[in-house]
């Protein structure tokens, strides 16, 4: 190759990386997004020409390379713990106190709390070799593809490392969020439910494509190992770290008594609505090494510093209407509409205040002053009335359906009122969307929009009739062309070989999730056989208790659910069950309860993997139980397993035991 070529294409890679730092870590752009994507297209083109010239840190990779089928497991060789959490000033005096038994001169760096995603990322010879997840600690995923994307990850070290490994946080900026949520309700997807959540599944997308798209950032914190370097604290670290290129946190500052940190952790709560991203809380470091390894650690967490977590943010405002919604059961459930407050970094209008006992046992009145907050900083609520509006009266939701008119039902055991309406529009829209959605039917195309037209227009008066529509018969609907309309056809003619146990999710029987669904057809085998089930039997299976079976006997023996299914079924719809190949029976007669959040799986893949080799799922803990898996943020669930004494696992255990033959081999 042409030594000139060469060297124009280091220079390119040198200028584009320099302005990736100038825009993505210092903020601070100096060229034009025209000039900077001339100066990208003359590089693909010569790395388009000249295949030896392949990189896998070419800034060119910024936008993602090849789907990845699978992400290979990464053992950390410095575990990635976590820290303990504290929730009051007193917590953090005593933390400060301990630490000075030790030593009465030591000083601590205190930052803001990243509410995002840990990685590791490591170095050699200033190139970025990998990227990790941090799984659970001890075992993360690689994926190195999908974090090549940030374009504020320095892909060459502004210094020459021989090995380096930091870890930091990879978060979605809150414009990012915005973006990408109004796309998914736009795409008639399930949007992300806060920041975290949205950055965790977009690191782990098998596209590195998607991954680019969705504007993920991230701040390095720490570092886990380094080489040829010798350094003594964390505050030095962190200025080395700026200088190695990487995006650190500004906001950090190095204090001595409780006090200082006190009031520092006091104007980041002020301040944290000013931040382009979530935090949800302050860590606090002792700042000098040596002294770390003095004050040790537990066999969980370091003894050097802990994480003070922000109580909820708690705002007024004004109610202005209460909404009433009517959900695919027949639930009528009340909504606050009120005055937009910024809670957790983002703008709420709206609460569920759940049923008539809520809002007459906390009296909210129309025109009410109210306190609202983010419950676990995710999903708003009402915490109470502050004060009534002049001449206001106790609300009372209506005694008959919004929708449909129907006089409003509520049975003895529950505190929801129902429309009993099984014709109602608002239940069939929803029954529905329910129908058609990935977990049921996965009817490809048949989304919230396209249902409304269906049933607005008269096409679908019940999910059955999905299965007589006609191309010709869609034409006449808003944005349908003639190959649009066969698509749609298609998808729900091929939905007919679904097997059983999404049909019966998908008919919608109420506390009937995917797992009971495919636990009822494991037992029975058929729909027929289900139908013709005792509640006494159904109470059998694992994981069902006396509601869950009288709700699939109740189902079942009313009129229109079995015309229903009647009518499906000689539609052409499956109704036999057939069970799933296992990999061996090393988990038969096993039950496994799942909780809280795992560090590198979805809940639908640990199912998955657990029923391949012959366990169950279940929805509900019980001395029947064999293991609970528990990620992070564990609930009820994890609590009561203790309480039990069952055997709680965690990810990388059902990792383990599913590695390798039944007998080690």
């Amino acid at each position: 190759m042409d030594e000139k070529i060469l060297a124009r294409v280091n220079e390119l890679k040198a200028e584009i990386e320099h302005h990736n730092y100038a825009y993505y870590v210092m903020d601070n752009p100096e060229i034009d997004d025209y000039s900077y994507d001339m100066l990208m297209q003359e590089l693909k083109g010569y790395e388009e020409k000249y295949p030896e010239l392949e990189d896998p840190n070419s800034p060119t990779k910024r936008v993602g390379g090849q789907a990845l089928n699978i992400f290979e497991k990464v053992t950390h060789t410095v575990q990635m713990g976590s820290l303990q959490d504290v929730f009051s000033h007193e917590a953090v005096a005593e933390f400060v106190m301990k630490c000075r038994e030790t030593a009465p001169d030591v000083d601590f760096v205190v930052e803001p709390k990243i509410d995002g995603l840990s990685v590791s990322l490591e170095y050699r010879n200033g190139e970025f070799v990998r990227g990790s997840t941090r799984g659970d600690g001890f075992i993360g995923e690689d994926v190195t593809e999908n974090l090549r994307t940030i374009r504020s990850i320095p892909l060459k070290l502004k210094k020459n490392v021989p090995f380096l490994e930091v870890r930091g946080e990879v978060y979605m900026p809150l414009k990012s969020f915005e973006k990408v949520t109004e796309q998914q309700e736009l795409n008639d997807e399930q949007p992300f439910k806060n920041p975290r959540n949205a950055a965790a599944g977009s690191l782990r997308q098998k596209d590195p494509k998607i991954a680019a798209k969705r504007g993920l950032d991230i701040f390095v914190f720490n570092i886990q190992q380094i080489e040829g370097v010798e350094l003594t604290s964390h505050k030095q670290s962190l200025e080395f770290l700026a200088e190695c290129g990487f995006k650190v946190i500004k906001d950090y500052k190095k204090l001595s008594s409780s006090d200082e940190i006190i009031d520092r952790i006091e104007y980041i709560g002020n301040e944290r609505s000013r931040f382009s991203f979530d935090i949800d809380g302050v860590v606090i470091k002792v700042d000098n090494f040596s002294l770390r390894n003095r004050l040790g650690a537990t066999s969980k967490v370091p003894k050097w510093a802990v994480a003070y977590k922000f109580p909820p943010e708690e705002k007024e405002t004004v109610l202005r209407e209460i909404e009433v919604n009517v959900g695919r059961t027949g639930a009528i459930t009340p909504v606050a509409v009120f005055d937009s407050v910024l809670l957790a970094g983002t703008s709420v209008s709206r609460a569920v205040l759940h049923n008539q006992e809520f809002i007459t046992e906390k009296d909210i009145r129309l025109g009410d002053t109210i306190l609202v907050r983010k419950a676990g900083e995710i999903i708003p609520e009402v915490i109470k009335s502050v004060s009534h509006a002049e001449g206001s009266q106790p609300y009372y939701l209506p005694e008959f359906c919004p929708v449909c008119g129907t006089k409003a039902v509520r049975n003895e055991d529950e505190a929801a009122l129902r429309c009993p309406n099984v014709d109602c529009p608002a239940q069939l829209i929803r029954n529905v969307i329910h129908f058609a959605s990935k977990g049921a039917m996965n009817i490809d195309g048949l989304g919230p929009a396209i249902v409304t037209q269906l049933i607005g227009s008269r096409l679908i008066s019940s999910v059955a009739d999905l299965y007589e529509l006609k191309a010709e018969q869609l034409l006449s609907l808003d944005k349908f062309a003639k190959k649009s309309a066969e698509n749609l056809v298609n998808a729900i003619e091929k939905s007919k070989g679904n097997s059983l146990e999404r049909v019966i999710f998908a008919l919608g029987i109420r506390n009937v999730g995917q797992s009971a669904a495919k636990l009822l057809c494991e037992k029975f085998g058929s729909i027929d056989a289900i139908m013709n089930a005792s509640a006494e039997e159904i109470s059998e299976i694992d994981g069902f208790g006396d509601v869950m079976s009288e709700n699939v006997v109740k189902a079942f023996s009313e009129e229109h659910f079995v015309h229903l299914v009647n009518r499906m079924r000689a539609l052409g719809v499956k109704m036999e069950y057939q069970a799933s190949e296992k990999a061996d029976g090393r988990f038969e007669g096993m039950t496994f309860c799942l909780t809280g959040t795992l560090p590198t799986m979805t809940r639908d893949e640990a199912k998955a993997l657990i029923v391949k080799y012959g366990g169950k799922a279940v929805s509900s803990v019980s001395k029947k139980t064999t293991y609970v898996l528990a990620g992070e943020d564990a609930g009820s669930k994890l609590t009561k397993a203790q309480e039990l004494g069952l055997n709680i696992i965690s990810e990388a255990d059902l990792l383990e035991m599913t590695s390798g033959s039944q007998n080690g081999q």
